[in-house]
């Protein structure tokens, strides 16, 4: 007989989901889809990474709407790292899955800040520390 898992189930598994969303999949949506979308998944604990990251207008409302959903209890908030990808060709392994060969295209990590600690950042490295608080 399968298994069956309940999300709600505290004695399964311990993980930390993490949803990688292609530019494609962002290329139709308005602004605010975006962000609730980025949202939803992060007030669900789950880590999100963009291919192509946000516009400046974009990342300046996520804030905005962020510090609105902000809950002691609830809602800590966002930590939030951007990793540009400039010069020609993709040939990363991400750009490869993802089928990227947009020069202009950025990596941005999201997530939940009382899970996700950056520990270093470079024009070539993102390091975080994800707990499964």
């Amino acid at each position: 007989m399968p298994k069956t898992t309940n999300a709600d189930d505290q004695d399964g598994p311990d993980g930390v989901q993490i949803d990688l969303i292609s530019g494609e999949r962002m290329e139709g949506m308005a602004s605010m889809e975006k962000i609730r979308m980025i949202l939803d998944g992060v007030h669900d604990g789950n880590i999100v990474i963009l291919e192509e990251g946000l516009t400046p207008d974009e990342e300046s409302q996520l804030i905005e709407v962020t510090m609105a959903e902000i809950s002691p209890d609830e809602f800590n908030g966002i930590e939030i790292e951007t990793y540009p990808k400039p010069g020609g060709g993709d040939s990363s392994l991400l750009g490869r899955i993802m089928g990227s060969d947009d020069s202009d295209a950025k990596l941005t990590v999201i997530g939940p800040a009382n899970r996700i600690e950056t520990l270093h950042k470079d024009e070539t490295l993102i390091s975080a520390l994800v707990s499964h608080n």
